[in-house]
């Protein structure tokens, strides 16, 4: 039996458990089951000084009884059925330092059994130290963990090609395994910093150089690991609590609660969303101590005293007013499912966001992505990909009844992760992704005051008379190309000739005057829809039939045009579906819009870069890829006449 290393010990005390320290770098170690991690961290934590006295020892003697070599894996396997089983089950933490700065290192199970665990492990961390076999390679855990550190946005890496002494320390089997790892990591957008071959049994290339790898000139993984930018400091990050529970003392209410992000202070402005109160901070309070605070940063948990007394909810989000979060109902999420039951389209979930817990709906799932290959599948139109199985990793769209504020995971990785529960179990989790929708808050936030609305000295009913038919708005929404111009253009004209007061408001030619300072963000996007539907809705009120052509791919922006126009009691609202796949759009493509998004000219278009929300119960569906122009042309009259007939 090789007898265990001397234990070595660093000069320096290592960082013990619980201090805090803002250079303190939390790092997950990922890789295939059986790629040695947990050995190679048993010998990073002996190598750096790390492990108590006695440990090594121990380990050595236990070891003996059960007549098996020494195995540094023990250092982190604790569960007496990972040491019978030779695999790590749950995530590891613990410290250590070098000569540089503190770390956190998560031992994340490899094992498929356990990969919930591991993503627990990993959603936290700043970096990543990713373990491949010499001998084996790149294999299917490898590559899930690897996609895994994309989803949660660790784009630090290195990685050990480890038990290089099984392959006698091969140059050229390194070179291959160094060129499989960086192929993959770099179809994810990781480029990683390090790849360094290492026998962790045997300690080469960890701390020290090795001799038996004269032909790598790189650092070992320590310094490797030290090469790492340091982590970005919660107090930069603008303020975030979410709202625990509030508690009443005397005629005191106290909101409770942790602060994720930023800081704050008594006199501060402070801004609960998505019930968008806002009040004065008068105290800061904390348990076990008398002691009045005037400040607290992210990472303590705080009583907070307010000027008002306001009514606010667990699940809150608190902010300084002028840097809130997004206000949304909708929001897309790279999502890791490990639900027993696969998620799909119309499912409703429980979902957890910091302190919020609502009900949600899987609006759509956009892509399922396939680790080994990287291939994706395209939404629900490509059969298999209408479900996530177990273990499944996809980019979803859900959607909740109620507004939800939260941030991007990319603007606050703190406030940007969600968790989604099926019954009692926790099925999955992921990070929220903003792409393509808007910050609702500006289009629901009225911000006029002492303003009351002015009354006409002629009436709905004077107008219908004069007109022969009422008012209301026809909203036509679609792709770019399926045909919302052309039958509005021609309708307005055959309604016009029947004796109808009707106008079109088409989406490019209020671009060109009301809409003239917007871009084409969504957000930009969001506002265009929020005014023609206001426009709309004051022709409608005037006894105009209004055709109004527009994208407007976003369900909730419809919905405030619909508003906008119940909201005057006398007109009515209709959504029109001009139906149209994206291939035949794009086939089409009258402004040769397609053609230039697909080259990258155009960003956030709808149906390439940007999403499309069909409506979900429209009043009429037209299908012009099925139909001829006058075939849709006259179903659409038809609806009209209908609806607003003119009177004898």
């Amino acid at each position: 039996m090789k007898d265990a290393p001397t234990p070595k010990r660093s000069p320096e005390r290592p960082l013990a458990r619980g201090d805090e320290s803002d250079a303190r770098l939390k790092i997950v170690i990922v890789g295939h089951v059986d790629h040695g991690k947990s050995t190679l961290v048993g010998r990073l934590l002996n190598d750096t000084g790390t492990l108590p006295e006695g440990k090594v020892q121990a380990i050595q003697a236990m070891c003996e009884r059960r007549g098996m070599p020494f195995e540094w894996a023990f250092v982190m396997d604790a569960f007496q059925a990972e040491r019978d089983q030779a695999v790590t089950i749950d995530a590891a933490h613990i410290w250590f330092n070098s000569a540089r700065r503190g770390y956190v290192i998560v031992d994340a199970p490899g094992h498929r059994e356990f990969v919930k665990n591991m993503v627990s492990g990993a959603a936290s961390c700043d970096a990543a130290l990713l373990v491949v076999d010499a001998a084996e390679g790149v294999q299917e855990q490898t590559r899930r963990h690897a996609y895994l550190l994309h989803l949660f946005g660790i784009a630090q890496v290195v990685v050990a090609v480890n038990k290089m002494d099984v392959v006698d320390f091969d140059r050229k089997r390194f070179a291959a395994v160094e060129r499989d790892i960086r192929r993959y990591l770099g179809q994810i957008e990781i480029e990683p910093s390090r790849v360094v071959p290492v026998s962790a049994r045997d300690g080469d290339n960890i701390a020290q150089p090795s001799s038996r790898s004269p032909w790598y000139k790189g650092p070992g993984v320590v310094e490797a690991l030290d090469e790492f930018a340091a982590p970005r400091r919660l107090t930069d990050l603008p303020l975030r609590m979410a709202v625990q529970d509030v508690y009443h003392f005397d005629d005191r209410r106290i909101v409770a609660g942790r602060i994720e992000s930023g800081r704050l202070e008594v006199g501060d402005t402070l801004l609960f969303s998505p019930s968008n109160k806002t009040v004065q901070l008068s105290g800061i309070e904390i348990w076990n101590t008398s002691r009045p605070l005037l400040q607290a940063e992210a990472g303590q948990s705080v009583g907070l005293a307010l000027d008002q007394q306001i009514f606010v909810e667990r699940g809150e989000l608190i902010s300084h007013a002028e840097r809130p979060p997004v206000e949304t109902n909708v929001f897309r999420g790279h999502l890791f499912w490990l639900g027993r039951e696969p998620l799909a389209v119309g499912r409703r979930y429980k979902l957890k966001l910091n302190t919020l817990e609502v009900p949600v709906e899987v609006q759509s799932i956009d892509r399922v992505i396939d680790v080994d290959d990287l291939t994706l599948k395209e939404g629900a139109e490509s059969d298999g990909a209408a479900i996530v199985e177990r273990n499944g990793i996809a980019e979803v769209v859900m959607r909740s009844q109620a507004m939800l504020a939260l941030d991007a995971f990319s603007d606050n990785p703190q406030i940007g992760r969600f968790v989604l529960v099926d019954g009692y179990d926790i099925a999955g989790g992921g990070i929220v992704n903003m792409r393509g929708y808007p910050d609702q808050r500006q289009l629901i936030t009225a911000r006029s005051t002492n303003i009351q609305a002015v009354g006409h000295a002629v009436d709905h009913r004077a107008r219908t008379r004069r007109n022969r038919h009422g008012g209301g708005v026809i909203w036509f929404t679609g792709l770019s190309g399926s045909g919302k111009s052309t039958l509005a253009i021609q309708a307005e004209q055959r309604l016009f000739q029947q004796g109808y007061q009707v106008y079109v408001l088409d989406g490019d030619n209020v671009r060109g005057g009301l809409n003239a300072n917007l871009g084409f963000s969504p957000d930009d996007r969001a506002e265009n829809i929020r005014r023609v539907g206001e426009v709309a809705a004051l022709f409608a009120d005037a006894g105009f039939v209004v055709l109004s052509a527009l994208i407007s791919p976003y369900r909730s922006d419809r919905e405030r045009a619909r508003a906008a126009v119940d909201r005057l009691d006398q007109s009515s609202f209709h959504e029109i579906y001009i139906k149209a796949p994206l291939e035949v759009c794009e086939q089409r493509d009258p402004k040769g819009l397609y053609r230039k998004a697909r080259a990258g000219e155009i960003a956030d278009f709808t149906g390439i870069s940007a999403p499309y929300e069909p409506p979900e119960t429209p009043q009429l569906e037209i299908d012009t890829a099925e139909k001829s122009v006058e075939e849709c042309l006259a179903a659409l009259v038809d609806y009209i006449e209908r609806t607003f007939s003119l009177a004898d």
